[in-house]
C-alpha cells in the first residue's frame, strides 16, 4: 500500500457508501490511489469453563465480504474511470484493521456509522476508536451532501494538533479551490473572576487580531485561498457544530489544549463526530 493511498473503510452500509463516494471525488482531485478495507469480525463461543471464549473465522461472512467489496470496486471504476482503486478483505476486528492500515496510508476515511447492532448511534465506535488511534488523518462522512461551494472550516485553540488541523485544512482548500474559515472558540472568565476593566469586546478583538497573524503566515504559501477568520466567545464545539451547516468539511485536532493531557480524542472532536452536519477531519498525524 503506498504512504499516499486513501483506505476506507468499507462494510456496504449506507455510511460506507458515503465514506466511499467522498473519497473517489477526494482521489479524482489528489491523484491518490484509493484501498477498500472489509474487515471480517471473527466469531466468538463460550468454551467450557473455566476455558477462553473459542473464536474462529465466519467463511460464510468472508464471501459475503469479498463479494461486495468486488461489486463496490467495479462500481467505482466505472463511474471514476481515473481512480485507481482495489480493494482487501481482512480477518479481524475493523477499528484494529483500520488503524494499521493508517500507518501506510495518507488518509482514512469511514462513514460515521455502519452495520451495526446499535443502530442508534449517532457515531459508531469503529469511527470513535480509529480518529482516536490513527496515524494519519480521519475524516469521518456525516451529514447530508454538503454545499458544493462552502468552505472548509477548522478549529484552532494554537495547540501543536490544532497546527496540524490548520495546515490540513489549507491544503484540502486549496486542492478543492474552496475558502477556509479559521475559527477560534475562546472561553471569558467568569465576572467573579474578571479582572479591574474587563471588556468581552475589546478581548474578542484581540483574539481576532491574533487569530488574523495565524492565518496570514499560512496564505504566503496558500495565497490563492480565500480566509475569513473569527474569534468566539463560547464554546468550541457549538461554534464549530454551527458553522458545519454550511460547511464542505470541517477540521479539527484529536485533542486540543484542555482536559486530560492521556485522552486520545478530546470532548471537541467528539462532539463533532456526534454532531456536525457535514464530513469531519480529526488530526492526530500528518503524513510527509
Amino acid at each position: 500500500m503506498s504512504t499516499h493511498s486513501i483506505v476506507v473503510g468499507y462494510d456496504a452500509s449506507q455510511g460506507a457508501e458515503a465514506a466511499l463516494a467522498w473519497a473517489l471525488d477526494h482521489s479524482s482531485r489528489s491523484g491518490m490511489p484509493i484501498t477498500l478495507a472489509f474487515a471480517v469480525e471473527w466469531q466468538g463461543f463460550a468454551g467450557p469453563l473455566g476455558l477462553a471464549p473459542a473464536v474462529w473465522p465466519d467463511e460464510s461472512a468472508r464471501a459475503a465480504g469479498e463479494e461486495a467489496m468486488t461489486a463496490a470496486v467495479a462500481r467505482a471504476r466505472q463511474s471514476h474511470p481515473d481512480v485507481t482503486i482495489s480493494g482487501t478483505v481482512t480477518s479481524g476486528d475493523a477499528a484494529a484493521v483500520l488503524v494499521a492500515q493508517s500507518r501506510q496510508a495518507a488518509l482514512v476515511v469511514m462513514g460515521a456509522r455502519g452495520h451495526s447492532r446499535f443502530a442508534d448511534l449517532m457515531v459508531g465506535s469503529t469511527s470513535t476508536s480509529v480518529s482516536a488511534h490513527a496515524h494519519c488523518p480521519v475524516v469521518v462522512v456525516r451529514g447530508e451532501q454538503p454545499p458544493s461551494g462552502g468552505p472548509v472550516v477548522v478549529g484552532y485553540d494554537g495547540s501543536d494538533l490544532a497546527r496540524l488541523a490548520v495546515e490540513f485544512a489549507f491544503t484540502e482548500a486549496a486542492t478543492r479551490g474552496a475558502g477556509l474559515r479559521l475559527i477560534h472558540a475562546w472561553t471569558p472568565p467568569p465576572p467573579r473572576l474578571q479582572p479591574p476593566g474587563f471588556d468581552l469586546r475589546l478581548q474578542t478583538a484581540a483574539e481576532q487580531s491574533e487569530l488574523a497573524e495565524v492565518a496570514a503566515r499560512w496564505q504566503d504559501k496558500y495565497p490563492e485561498v480565500q480566509v475569513s477568520v473569527e474569534a468566539v466567545a463560547g464554546p468550541a464545539a457549538q461554534a464549530l457544530v454551527e458553522a458545519s451547516r454550511d460547511a464542505r468539511l470541517v477540521v479539527v485536532g484529536s485533542r486540543g489544549r484542555g482536559g486530560f493531557r492521556g485522552l486520545l480524542l478530546g470532548s471537541v472532536s467528539q462532539q463533532l463526530l456526534h454532531h456536525a452536519q457535514c464530513p469531519v477531519a480529526v488530526i492526530r498525524h500528518l503524513t510527509s
